[in-house]
């Protein structure tokens, strides 16, 4: 009786289904992590939701309702620009702030002189008809310093990085502080926390923190003294306003009912912030059904998480927390996975002025701070904010990419290899059978795919 068998190695097809899979319109180009895109999508959804609400001021003003929103919807597919290509730029070409970082100094000087005026603050520069914030710029290109520079310690020049480091916080949140004191503090915490987990020396940190702990007693001390006449003009002229908000939040007065309940100019975004959280309920009152967005004047940018309270209520005010805590995480883990030191500061470093702003928007919000004029990242309505945020989420997912590649790799090769050792003992078994090793192994390889046995009673014969 003849029995007719083949041998054959397995393919390699696991790798090149995963391929195919990937290789779909939507995966070509949206690439990186799923969750860090999916959250984007939904805060852009929020935001053009809640910033078509909340802009009744500015509709009112310009007497057309669609004018704001257009314009926000137009820096959000910007936005979603900037982030297809940076996510598509490899990692080490982020080194190159540096040299942003330079030129934005230079602007933060120039502001002041040649800057426009919003809101009685000059932070915004006019080029070629277009307004951008130089503070924006420079908030990203010093994070993205600080991670390089906290990539390439080895010991022995630790001591001269750690100078640098120091150095261009103190002089970029300096030039910053004069016109913006909390986005000045915020990336200064930011940049702290960078180097304290890029294992700069503690004692280092200690003084550091002391030394900014002194400035600070200085500071207020120095408030509390100066000339009402001092602050009206020139470089301290924001000092006014520092002081009347440190003092309205730190100064509990003895209030009868009617003054407490009274709106004045001190308390008057306060106030009407704390009518539309209350108004919020558990569900809130659907989107556009807003009251409060009528009289709180930066409904839309600085106060926009009061509104989404108002309108989705107090779950909706959670979901929109949860996004950035989930931002927060994310990115830890996507930075656990990475091997590569310079793009795991980047992630960390764009993952916390991200959440930490978010948070501080939030809790001027429900008043637990005192207003500092932070927007709320991706969902208040803005220019140069909202494409600078936009290139954070484009730095994470390119660190993501490119940052993992080569441990992607050689999981990859380990896996062949794998398969390599099964099919070389599937070669060894068939050896048993009869065949004859000729000493070449693709020979034998061969021999092992194409060569047909015939079995009969007496003999085996090939």
């Amino acid at each position: 009786m003849d029995m007719n068998s083949s041998m054959e190695i397995p393919e390699l097809s696991s790798t090149n289904e995963a391929r195919e899979k990937e290789d779909t319109v939507f995966g070509k180009i949206f690439k990186g992590d799923k969750v860090i895109w999916t959250v984007f999508v939904i805060l852009c959804a929020i935001s053009l939701i809640e910033v078509f609400s909340a802009t009744s001021t500015i509709v009112y003003r310009q007497q057309n309702p669609w004018g704001p929103i257009l314009r926000h919807a137009t820096f959000l597919i910007g936005g979603v620009g900037v982030i297809l290509f940076i996510h598509n730029v490899p990692y080490r070409y982020f080194s190159s702030l540096i040299f942003v970082l330079l030129a934005s100094i230079v602007l933060l000087i120039l502001t002041p002189f040649i800057g426009t005026t919003v809101n009685d603050a000059e932070r915004w520069i006019s080029i070629f008809g277009f307004t951008i914030q130089p503070s924006e710029i420079a908030k990203i290109s010093l994070i993205g310093t600080i991670a390089f520079l906290l990539s390439k310690q080895n010991g022995d020049n630790d001591v001269v990085l750690f100078k640098w480091m120091i150095g261009l916080t103190a002089v970029v949140c300096g030039i910053i502080a004069f016109d913006n004191l909390s986005t000045a503090v915020l990336l200064f915490v930011v940049c702290y926390l960078l180097m304290f987990i890029g294992k700069v020396k503690l004692i280092r940190l200690v003084k550091v923190g002391l030394a900014v702990i002194g400035l600070v007693a200085i500071f207020v001390f120095f408030l509390k003294i100066i000339p009402e006449d001092w602050t009206q003009k020139g470089i301290l002229n924001r000092t006014a306003t520092w002081k009347n908000r440190i003092e309205n939040f730190t100064t509990h007065k003895e209030e009868t009912e009617e003054s407490y309940f009274t709106i004045t100019d001190e308390n008057y975004q306060v106030a009407h912030a704390k009518i539309a959280v209350s108004n919020g309920g558990l569900l809130g009152k659907f989107p556009g059904n807003s009251t409060e967005r009528d009289f709180l004047p930066q409904a839309y940018s600085d106060f926009i998480y009061a509104i989404i309270i108002e309108e989705l209520g107090f779950l909706g005010g959670v979901v929109v927390l949860l996004l950035y805590v989930i931002i927060l995480i994310r990115s830890g883990m996507i930075a656990k996975k990475v091997d590569k030191l310079f793009p795991k500061y980047l992630i960390l470093g764009s993952a916390l002025i991200l959440s930490f702003q978010a948070f501080i928007n939030m809790a001027v919000a429900v008043n637990l701070i005192p207003v500092t004029g932070q927007p709320l990242p991706l969902i208040s309505r803005g220019g140069t904010s909202t494409l600078i945020t936009c290139a954070y989420f484009g730095i994470i997912l390119s660190a993501d990419r490119f940052g993992s590649a080569k441990k992607k790799e050689e999981d990859l090769v380990s896996d062949e290899d794998e398969e390599g050792k099964e099919n070389n003992e599937n070669i060894n078994d068939g050896a048993d059978f009869g065949m004859q090793d000729s000493g070449d192994p693709f020979e034998m390889k061969e021999k092992v795919e194409f060569e047909i046995f015939v079995c009969n009673d007496e003999e085996w014969e090939t």
